[in-house]
């Protein structure tokens, strides 16, 4: 219960080389994943390791973490990982001339999307993977999946209601009624590739983790973009609330709101909740939630005085004739928010609830192109505590920086101490150069919301070399975080030579993405 937990409240001497619970680590270019003194980790599963007796494997790039506990368990329980992309070195090979092959095209889409997969703490307190679990199987990018929502069968979609897999899958979240929302991201290079219509991609998909017959559904009243992740919460007058972050450059931040109201006995039906509402996007000058319909675009595009936005790529005649129908406004959303007036943000990467005052927390990663080098972390405030509420208010929580020892923050998760974790997306090509020099290898880092030390950086975790570290996620009695290891070595030129050997397993020849278990925790 939130009134339980100790909100803002250290709970030892407060330093600064303390907030309570770890020694925070120095920055490090070690080819490791290094914890604080008294943590260690597990490697659950990495790329390529059969999950279940049917031989199904973990595929690349592992990214969002979810644990749905069995009978209530901190100790076992089903693990959703995503699977963002490939890297051609390890998987799926160089192009033969032009195109992939149609081998190397299923193995493109096999390796991205999800895996679910069934893992337990061992009586010596060792995480492991139960691959005789009658749950673990593979959402991939060959996998079908149907279109919920207005666009469902719409010509904005060229009529399809069932589509080809998922991929790109970069985080994501989890609904009130235990499901898996896993968030498409960049897919526009896996689609071409693989020669797939791209209006069948850029969604929020569910997956019901303990029930194969729910079917993998794509909800398009959630809009397609580049969506980080989702949160969802209830507004006051109980109706469902999805948050959404669009990670690109000069893009918007997101909400939905249902138009049915939440029940919790409903279970699974709850889902159709994601078929019909509001999508919203967010104006920060105003301090507003600006509807997207039809008509509000039809009548913008109308007006004489009418300009195109600088980051919307098409022309004034082509987006009169591209919205037509309520389907377009929700494929074509990141056009339409800026078209009505949304503010463009320094891609807007993970939003989170906080479970302690409904405040959202935003990563702003960064953007260049406006001199925003090391991104910040924006906090909401939404009117009289309510997510239904259409106005808001909000302030810079954090800066990346020299001053906070941190750059990029990405992913995004409360403890009950009510501090907030982040773990940092420097792109590969800059870590360890230039500006990027002082924070080395990208990290997990625990902020405090209130108190001595609130809004500062303390680092928890430093990734191996190329890597990056997503996806925190902790069980029920915090006991255990979650966390993927996305690309390590990706900076290598060739299989002679490797950048990384992470995770230093016996046998492996190449460096391997994959989810471990943290412990150590005291908290």
């Amino acid at each position: 219960k939130t009134e339980d937990h100790l909100f803002g409240a250290e709970k030892t001497k407060k330093t600064k080389k303390t907030i309570g619970f770890f020694k925070p680590i120095e920055h490090t270019t070690k080819d490791e994943l290094v914890l604080p003194e008294g943590f260690k980790y597990d490697v659950i599963a990495a790329y390529g390791d059969k999950i279940n007796e049917k031989g199904d494997t973990f595929g690349f790039n592992n990214d969002l973490t979810l644990f749905f506990p069995i009978e209530g368990s901190s100790e076992r329980g089903l693990l959703w990982v995503n699977h963002e992309y490939t890297n051609p070195l390890f998987v799926e090979g160089e192009k033969q001339g032009d195109k992939y092959t149609a081998k190397q095209i299923e193995l493109l889409l096999y390796n991205q999307g999800g895996s679910i997969i069934e893992v337990y703490r061992d009586k010596d307190g060792v995480w492991k993977m139960d691959t005789s679990s009658p749950y673990a199987r593979r959402i991939t990018g060959l996998t079908p999946c149907r279109l919920t929502g207005p666009a469902a069968g719409s010509k904005a979609v060229n009529g399809a209601t069932t589509v080809q897999g998922t991929f790109a899958n970069c985080s994501g979240g989890i609904t009130l009624w235990n499901t898996v929302l896993s968030c498409e991201e960049n897919f526009e290079s896996t689609a071409q590739e693989a020669g797939l219509d791209p209006t069948h991609y850029g969604w929020v998909v569910e997956v019901a983790p303990f029930d194969e017959s729910f079917a993998v559904r794509k909800h398009t009243a959630l809009g397609r973009f580049n969506h980080e992740n989702t949160a969802m919460g209830l507004s006051k007058d109980g109706r469902v609330v999805v948050y959404m972050g669009d990670d690109k450059k000069d893009a918007a931040v997101y909400k939905f709101i249902s138009k049915g109201k939440y029940d919790a006995a409903a279970g699974l039906k709850n889902s159709a909740l994601l078929e019909e509402g509001s999508l919203y996007a967010a104006n920060l000058r105003k301090g507003v939630w600006v509807e997207l319909t039809i008509d509000a675009v039809q009548q913008a595009l109308a007006s004489e005085s009418f300009r195109v936005p600088a980051n919307v790529g098409y022309s004034k005649e082509e987006l009169i004739a591209m919205f037509q129908t309520q389907a377009d406004v929700l494929v074509y959303a990141h056009e339409a928010a800026m078209i009505l007036g949304a503010t463009p943000t320094d891609r807007p990467e993970d939003v989170e609830i906080s479970p302690f005052d409904n405040t959202l927390f935003i990563a702003h990663t960064n953007n260049d192109t406006h001199g925003n080098i090391h991104g910040h972390i924006t906090r909401f405030f939404e009117k009289d505590g309510d997510l239904g509420a259409m106005e808001f208010d909000f302030e810079i929580f954090a800066a990346g920086g020299r001053q906070s020892g941190f750059s990029a923050p990405d992913n995004l998760t409360f403890d009950s101490n009510g501090n907030l974790w982040t773990v940092t997306d420097m792109s590969g090509s800059s870590m360890n150069k230039g500006v990027f020099a002082h924070f080395a290898n990208n990290g997990v880092y625990v902020i405090p919301t209130s108190g001595e030390h609130q809004g500062e950086a303390f680092q928890f975790a430093s990734a191996p070399v190329d890597a990056e570290l997503t996806g925190p996620w902790f069980t029920p009695d915090e006991q255990t975080l979650f966390l993927s290891v996305q690309h390590p070595g990706e900076q290598s030129k060739s299989l002679s030579e490797l950048t990384s050997m992470w995770p230093h397993r016996p046998g492996d020849t190449i460096p391997r993405p994959a989810v471990v278990a943290i412990t150590g925790f005291t908290f």
